[in-house]
């Protein structure tokens, strides 16, 4: 991306619904580009709004009974609050009713009509009321519209073209000449797919007949515009376009412009003949989003299956719903949305991950520093290890943002938190403090707060509320941390000195209904009894389907803290598939608290509650020993809690 100036626009949204997750994740992923690069301080224009003209909007505005304009007015409502609950940051908000917008429409129709690029003619064709677009016998799909698969209707009309053929072999050249253009590359070779039969010209026109609810042609009272050829001209009406050219010359041509891939070709066939037809430069880049799915079906509002993006803030907040939309699509690609998807990356990512390791951070520092984060002694080799993870992530984020890779670019981010938990297995801080070894152990906590402070900046253009909490638990005002930006992250101690604050849990575990119990597998047909064998001297041996009576999991580690008057126990709240429980440990001798939060380790999830000094332990953890040796079953890598064990 060029980083003299950076201008995203995202779709204008039709205004016959209410916004969905496909609204939602657009300009979420918009404003989180334009937070990024006013965070690399590149001055940002961020542009999105409404698509108020057409048939669509006329019959839902008949079907009310009330005029097309209050229809629109009532409908943007929804669009501007959501935009403002999602902390959407646009500089500006254009609908294609205002004035300024009408004036540089027909001011364009005007132009092209004198030049002749647009003609009249009569027209036979099919036309999809859906789409508002004419299609030819041969674009037909068992004869039904292509696009959306409705039902099209036979018309002859008389109607004013745009010559879109004209520029058909230009439009490949240059596609084919800038790699950037079109992106990801995948989508520049359906357009050039589609470039390989004869382009049609544009019908840019609707007869006040059948259509009264448009922008008037200036040279046609008759006829209003086509709402695509409207709706598209917002790129540049709304940064000066034949109105102040100082500003057009700043900001245009657009650094990006988002789209779903399913308005691929209204922006990468439309909009750049229109644009060569003007005069004017091509953006820089028309990126093409996938789809969120549902399962392997897309979300339809027929299909009922749509998800609303106010409910998951009502439920689970707006920065883990702005969060999750931006790390689990990889632009480009589909993704699929579930619930126990979201439920699932939350409770790793935000509340095991990085959540564990702040918490872990904040309470050493308070108990061992007095509450301010310690100046830094020499540095060990486990030291620079984890802060190479960190400086990878403050290189990696702006290399994400250049090649729209942003879910790897936050992958790198909750990396430092991930390594940070590691980095205090190694240290052992809590060990650091009980031994007196204050060098060293003011040296591992301001390792690891400095990298907290990384991790903050570089996810704030994602999570800025709860950044700026966290921001606040390494001593900044919100005035201060808003002020910090990933331009200034190289080098700088930023932490020491700073007085801590525990704000508690910064992302609180989602508790979900415990599933199903996995069933013992079953063989599909009765295993014939072996012959009896001799049991070694003191073993009692089990058959198979004893062995499975015992259900072992794998299960993360949550908290853990000391019994009053036992000093061998220890209580654990322990995540096993999303279900909190509390176990209740002897392994208090050979393990601090400290040590054992973020662990993966394995119990038995089906063993009879108890109660052990009068605490509630439903479950077993495994260990082995040997000797005055403890030392905890785990597994060898990451995998998710409730995983069987066997």
């Amino acid at each position: 991306m060029d980083n003299k100036y950076f201008y995203v626009t995202t779709p204008i949204y039709y205004v016959n619904d209410k916004p969905h997750i496909g609204h939602a994740y657009t300009t979420i992923l918009a404003d989180v580009l334009a937070r990024y690069n006013r965070s690399l301080d590149v001055p940002t224009f961020f542009l999105t709004g409404t698509d108020e003209h057409g048939q669509k909007v006329q019959k839902a505005a008949e079907k009310r009974g009330i005029e097309p304009k209050q229809h629109c007015d009532d409908t943007v409502v929804a669009f501007q609050d959501l935009w403002k609950k999602l902390g959407i940051t646009n500089d500006f908000f254009i609908r294609t009713t205002q004035k300024a917008h009408v004036s540089v429409v027909q001011d364009v129709l005007q132009k092209l009509y004198d030049s002749g690029d647009i003609y009249k003619r009569d027209y036979d064709g099919w036309y999809c009321v859906g789409d508002e677009r004419f299609y030819m016998d041969k674009d037909l799909v068992d004869g039904k519209c292509p696009d959306c698969g409705r039902e099209v209707t036979k018309l002859t009309e008389s109607n004013y073209f745009f010559r879109m053929s004209k520029y058909q072999d230009w439009l490949i050249d240059y596609i084919q000449t800038h790699p950037d253009f079109i992106q990801p590359a995948f989508r520049a070779n359906e357009t050039l797919g589609f470039l390989r039969k004869p382009l049609e010209d544009l019908c840019i026109s609707r007869p006040k007949s059948r259509l009264s609810w448009g922008i008037e042609l200036p040279f046609d009272k008759d006829y209003v515009c086509y709402v695509w050829f409207d709706a598209l001209l917002n790129y540049v009406s709304a940064v000066g376009y034949l109105r102040d050219e100082e500003k057009l010359a700043k900001w245009w041509p657009a650094s990006i412009q988002l789209i779903g891939k399913d308005i691929l070709t209204t922006h990468s066939v439309y909009w750049p003949t229109m644009l060569k037809a003007m005069d004017l430069p091509l953006p820089k880049t028309i990126f093409a989003h996938g789809w969120w799915l549902t399962g392997t079906a897309k979300m339809s509002k027929s299909l009922g299956n749509v998800v609303n993006p106010m409910e998951m803030v009502e439920k689970y907040g707006i920065d883990a719903f702005r969060y999750f939309l931006l790390s689990e699509m990889t632009p480009g690609q589909d993704a699929s949305f579930t619930e126990d998807v979201f439920v699932t990356r939350y409770n790793s990512d935000l509340a095991n991950d990085l959540g564990n390791f702040l918490s872990r951070v904040i309470k050493l520092t308070g108990r061992s520093c007095g509450g301010a984060v310690p100046a830094a002694g020499a540095l060990q080799e486990e030291d620079l290890e984890f802060m190479a993870a960190a400086a990878e992530a403050v290189k990696a984020m702006p290399e994400a943002l250049a090649s729209m890779k942003i879910d790897r670019g936050l992958d790198a981010v909750l990396n430092i938190a991930r390594a940070g938990n590691r980095y205090f297995e190694k240290t052992a801080p809590w060990k650091l403090a009980k031994e007196g070894n204050t060098e060293r152990l003011n040296t591992v906590l301001n390792v690891a707060a400095e990298a907290l402070f990384k991790a903050a900046v570089l996810l704030n253009p994602v999570m800025p509320e709860k950044t700026a909490e966290l921001g606040r638990a390494l001593g900044y005002s919100a005035e201060e941390f808003a002020a910090c930006r990933i331009a200034a992250l190289d080098g700088a101690d930023h932490v020491t000195g700073r007085t801590i604050a525990d704000i508690g849990a910064l992302f609180p575990r989602v508790e979900i209904a415990p599933a199903e119990e996995e069933k013992a597998p079953k063989a599909e047909k009765k295993a014939k009894p072996a012959e009896k064998e001799a049991a070694p001297e003191g073993v009692k041996l089990v058959t198979i389907d004893e062995f499975f009576q015992t259900q072992l999991k794998t299960a993360t580690v949550l908290q853990a803290e000391k019994i009053e008057g036992a000093d061998k126990l220890l209580k654990l709240q322990i995540d096993i598939a999303g279900e909190t429980r509390q176990l209740v440990a002897g392994i208090a001798k050979y393990y601090e608290p400290e040590m054992l939060i973020g662990r993966t380790i394995v119990v038995v999830a089906n063993l009879q509650p108890a109660k052990i000094r009068g605490i509630e332990s439903r479950g077993m953890l495994l260990a082995a020993k040997a000797g005055k040796e403890l030392r905890l079953i785990t597994v060898d890598g990451p995998i998710a809690s409730g995983a069987s064990v066997g």
